[in-house]
């Protein structure tokens, strides 16, 4: 599932910016679908122009018949119904998602004999400082297991002391959910954390799901801005 939506603060309209000849939103499904991981790849939107490029490209789409603040109350709408196990987010201004990183999160789930993991995701380790200090880039601490503690637009952990080895790590925008966990997000409020924040991982926290956090070295480009869609294009090229 690829949540789409036509609205964006930091760069209205970006999901139908050109990439390379064809709208970002297209280039991301296609991505998708060439991974051959899914029995079925959906973009769900707000939107009729973006439900039109996918539909005349072939792909499939849904309309959403609700209005939605975040990507998984627009996914869980649209899965109601659905009879399936596993679904993953791709976000739809991540046109350079890749196999790899999509097979490592699904891999999770394999091994959970218990179920205990309701979602996986991914994290890249990030050292350049700019990225780390950048309220756009969303950064996650894990405990030993590399279940989630905490995500956060702020650089955590804090460096106080600097003389330790600490890593930080980049929040990859990439969800696999048991269908059970996204249905029970769409039901629960928003709370003060998720709001300060925005970003509707906390959501999960906060009413004590388990998020297993998976390392790649791919980082690819989310395009939040005028500045990444510039490098998404040379990146294309």
């Amino acid at each position: 599932m690829i949540p789409a939506r036509y609205a964006a603060s930091r760069f209205p309209a970006k999901l139908m910016q050109d990439l390379s000849g064809k709208p970002v939103i297209l280039r991301t499904y296609e991505a998708a679908i060439k991974t051959e991981l899914f029995d079925e790849v959906f973009v769900v939107t707000d939107s009729s122009t973006i439900y039109d490029v996918i539909s005349n490209a072939g792909g499939r789409a849904i309309m959403s018949i609700k209005e939605h603040d975040c990507g998984s109350d627009r996914i869980a709408e649209a899965v109601e119904d659905m009879n399936v196990d596993i679904i993953v987010n791709v976000q739809g201004d991540e046109p350079f998602t890749d196999r790899e990183s999509l097979s490592s999160v699904l891999e999770v789930f394999k091994s959970d004999i218990t179920e205990e993991i309701d979602l996986a995701s991914l994290m890249v380790h990030i050292t350049d400082l700019e990225e780390i200090e950048n309220p756009n880039t969303v950064k996650v601490i894990v405990d030993k297991r590399n279940f989630a503690l905490y995500f956060s637009r702020s650089p955590i952990p804090y460096p106080r002391a600097t003389d330790t080895d600490v890593k930080y790590f980049k929040h990859k925008g990439i969800y696999a959910f048991r269908k059970r966990a996204l249905m029970d997000f769409q039901k629960l409020p928003m709370l003060t954390l998720e709001a300060t924040e925005k970003i509707e991982a906390i959501r999960y926290l906060e009413y004590g799901k388990k998020i297993k956090m998976v390392e790649t070295t791919v980082s690819g480009i989310e395009i939040d801005t005028p500045e990444d869609l510039k490098r998404a294009q040379d990146a294309w090229k």
